[in-house]
């Protein structure tokens, strides 16, 4: 089901007036799409970044299993065929090569970058296994990949002399103009400021990294931010959306009464061993199947049996593993009164990932020239109808990064333009 976008929780205009900031890129978003744009960018130009709420409360944070990474040359048929597989086969093939074949090098970049993956006794990197990969292939730190590697590059950008990033400040419109051709270019956003001030941000090019739609479902893994806000102003300026109604379904997050932010179970643990179970103590499923597969059947047996969700076990995993890879799920259960080295703990899906959004080229290019769009709130076609576990990070890196390139490469071909045509003057 299609969510219903609206403007989501950004304030009012209360004050009478304009600031305008003139920039040479602006990024709305602070997830690792947003961040990883920033850091390719040549720090010749310059860079605004928008935050709606504090940079924290952006979903990359919450990010637990792990980033995946082609394991060697012979992974990639296998790493190709298990994506579109959990995407039924209506993934994007360009974008699929893409990601696979640039992964090694984007895992590189965050080691030098600081990101402390997870390591064996001989110093090689760990690979974990999650549902629907074939073999394991996915680097991670402890259960809390998202936030290594979205801490490490907000630490980047922020010793960066060419970027300011505006914290509690929501982008409501983005900014139309014509180019010399006629046509309906992107020239920057208006957003809400700190101060609930009106802010024109005017740019040559502009980035939506705004995140998903979990924000607009009474239960998801999502901060509440997380609104569609790109997709809901890009489908008003009459840029391309695609597979709106393609929306993730997580089949763990712990079953709770209290209203709020479902807390993700990663899927790492299924992988790792952890088994779902009925109330009778069955097993009903086989865990390590794609995530609609396994949150269908968690569904069926609650209509079945009437219960209101199901029971993980991590009987199976080691305590050491557990203590060590599962640190954090282990002490948040622990505060909810479950222990999950000595019972299993109750489970049920929630909204957790949105697989369509604003359409892009494999430059993360949209249907309005010099808009870009990466992340969550964009489609290039990676995911199909479903995403394969702990691409969304590794997807996200390597389109950003594309869409910085695809800038750099057009702002120097304008300015070696107007050097060639200033020289046939002088001439």
């Amino acid at each position: 089901m299609a969510p219903d976008l609206h403007v989501g929780d950004c304030p009012q205009f209360t004050e009478k007036f304009d600031a305008t900031t003139e920039c040479d890129v602006v990024i709305v978003g602070c997830g690792v799409a947003g961040l990883y744009c920033a850091l390719n960018l040549p720090r010749a130009l310059s860079v605004v970044l928008l935050s709606k709420e504090a940079v924290g409360n952006c979903d990359s944070m919450l990010a637990q299993g792990g980033i995946c990474v082609l394991h060697d040359e012979d992974d990639y048929e296998a790493f190709f065929e298990d994506t579109l597989r959990a995407g039924h086969y209506e993934n994007r093939l360009e974008s699929v090569d893409l990601m696979i074949r640039t992964s090694r090098p984007i895992i590189d970049d965050l080691i030098k970058r600081g990101v402390r993956f997870a390591r064996r006794p001989d110093g090689s990197l760990d690979y974990t296994r999650e549902g629907a990969h074939s073999r394991p292939r996915i680097v991670y730190h402890e259960d809390v990949t998202g936030e290594e590697i979205t801490t490490h590059l907000l630490a980047c950008v922020r010793a960066l002399p060419n970027v300011r990033i505006l914290e509690n400040t929501c982008m409501t419109d983005l900014i139309e103009d014509t180019d010399r051709e006629g046509r309906r270019v992107c020239r920057g956003v208006v957003a809400v400021g700190e101060k609930n001030e009106r802010l024109e941000i005017r740019a040559d090019a502009t980035v939506f990294a705004t995140g998903g739609v979990g924000g607009l479902y009474e239960r998801s893994t999502n901060f509440s931010c997380l609104t569609g806000d790109g997709c809901r102003v890009a489908a008003e300026h009459g840029v391309l959306l695609e597979h709106m109604d393609y929306v993730q379904i997580h089949p763990t997050t712990l079953w709770t009464e209290r209203p709020g932010r479902a807390f993700l179970i990663s899927e790492s643990a299924r992988g790792e061993g952890a088994v779902l179970l009925n109330d009778a103590g069955e097993r009903f499923v086989d865990e390590l199947q794609p995530r609609d597969v396994v949150s269908a059947a968690i569904r069926a047996e609650m209509e079945r049996t009437g219960a209101r969700h199901v029971w993980l076990s991590f009987a199976r995993v080691p305590r050491e593993e557990i203590e060590r890879h599962f640190t954090h799920i282990l002490e948040h259960c622990l505060e909810e009164g479950y222990d999950i080295r000595e019972e299993p703990i109750p489970v049920v899906p929630a909204q957790h990932y949105f697989m369509g959004g604003i359409h892009v080229n494999s430059d993360s290019e949209t249907t309005m020239p010099h808009l870009f769009a990466c992340g969550e709130t964009c489609c290039n076609g990676v995911h199909g109808r479903n995403r394969l576990a702990s691409n969304s990070l590794l997807e996200s890196l390597v389109f950003a990064r594309r869409a910085a390139d695809k800038i750099m490469r057009d702002r120097f071909a304008d300015d070696t333009a107007a050097q060639l045509a200033a020289a046939m003057r002088a001439g």
